[in-house]
């Protein structure tokens, strides 16, 4: 089986482990202070705090730029629900804007539309590993006051205009979850330029404490372990070969998926850094689909007639190579949403929920990989 993801641990990792366990100390130390040293410096802040996950970071990222009970938050539906749940977490109410067709990424135009007196955040998501557009996004926020709270999950290292994500905004969060491009096994990293965001994090996520035993405000045990920043510090270090493996990937794939038949391949916006945490196609019917451009600017023709994007998963996963669907259900229509009052349309994303398909470009997989995968998908939307 081709994974769609696999953590890439080596004996650098074990090694790490190994010290930590022998030391005796397991739980945040030495080793967190030095992962989060490492990781802001990589992106070029003054911050970075270390927590327990992705959702984690997102939902302490809110907490400590005050937002809370009757504010609004403006994100995308087209993204993993803990982006939209860390909002309702901290009482506030998800604002669901739609996303561009291109790059999958929230539509700065319809930002602006959807603000409100009570708009107190917007979050941005760097979906699939290209970031946003972060001028656009910045400048709106600053224009009306806003927080900018980059939900980065998927774009360690990717950058805007030269300018890593997780650099923009109030904050940046991070997930270090094992299928992302890179692993601490579970955790997440809140980076920042702002003390007082930095120091209400690192209270939040320590029980509301800044001296032990001393609780100043309600907290949380939202702590990174030392054997998980071990594996950090390790994996850090090889984030840019594993980036520029998953680049060349991609490209390949490109390259050989382009001009078939009902395959729309990835866009890559001018002045950002992909990183490919997913490669994601689109699969398209039977008709030739106005502005759907791939990422060699060629039109995306709808494909044979019958075979949709469920149809090519299975035939991919039949022959051996595992795909992913992200995301099959928008975050406003799922159940959770629908019983909280949301009925409304967003059609941009509930179409790309039924045409999405990312294939496996993680750095395990070799060109003989990549070349089986087309393979199968030139048969299958060709004959």
């Amino acid at each position: 089986m081709i994974r769609i993801s696999a953590p890439f641990l080596g004996e650098e990792e074990i090694s790490a482990v190994e010290r930590v366990l022998r030391s005796g100390m397991l739980s945040q130390g030495a080793y967190v202070e030095a992962f989060e040293s490492a990781f802001a410096d990589f992106i070029g802040v003054e911050h970075a705090i270390a927590v327990s996950s992705g959702t984690a970071a997102l939902h302490i990222a809110l907490l400590a730029a005050g937002i809370g009970e009757g504010d609004e938050v403006i994100t995308t539906p087209f993204t993993f629900i803990a982006t939209a749940n860390a909002i309702l977490f901290v009482g506030a109410k998800p604002v669901f804007v739609d996303v561009c067709e291109d790059d999958f990424n929230i539509d700065v135009e319809k930002v602006k539309d959807a603000i409100t007196e009570r708009t107190k955040a917007i979050i941005p998501v760097h979906l699939y590993g290209q970031p946003c557009d972060m001028k656009a996004i910045v400048d709106l926020a600053e224009d009306h006051n806003l927080h900018v709270i980059e939900d980065a999950c998927q774009a360690h290292g990717a950058e805007f205009a030269g300018k890593k994500v997780g650099s923009f905004g109030t904050a940046g969060c991070f997930s270090f979850y094992p299928t992302k491009n890179m692993t601490t096994g579970e955790g997440g990293m809140i980076t920042t330029n702002s003390k007082e965001i930095a120091k209400k994090a690192r209270m939040l996520r320590n029980h509301g404490s800044s001296a032990r035993y001393m609780h100043e405000i309600l907290g949380f045990n939202m702590r990174m372990m030392d054997i998980s920043a071990a594996i950090g510090i390790e994996q850090l270090k090889k984030l840019h070969y594993f980036t520029k493996r998953r680049r060349e990937n991609a490209e390949y794939l490109t390259e050989r998926l382009k001009g078939i038949r009902g395959i729309v391949t990835p866009v890559v916006k001018e002045r950002r850094t992909h990183v490919f945490n997913q490669y994601t196609i689109r699969v398209v019917d039977d008709e030739e689909v106005e502005g759907a451009d791939g990422a060699n600017g060629d039109k995306g023709n709808r494909g044979k007639e019958g075979v949709n994007r469920d149809d090519l998963a299975r035939m991919l996963t039949e022959r051996g190579v595992e795909v992913g669907i992200y995301y099959p259900t928008p975050a406003h229509k799922q159940p959770l949403y629908r019983k909280l009052g949301y009925d409304c349309s967003l059609d941009v994303s509930e179409r790309l929920s039924a045409e999405v398909l990312s294939l496996p470009v993680h750095p395990g997989v070799g060109k003989v990989d990549l070349d089986y995968i087309v393979d199968i998908i030139k048969r299958a939307m060709m004959k």
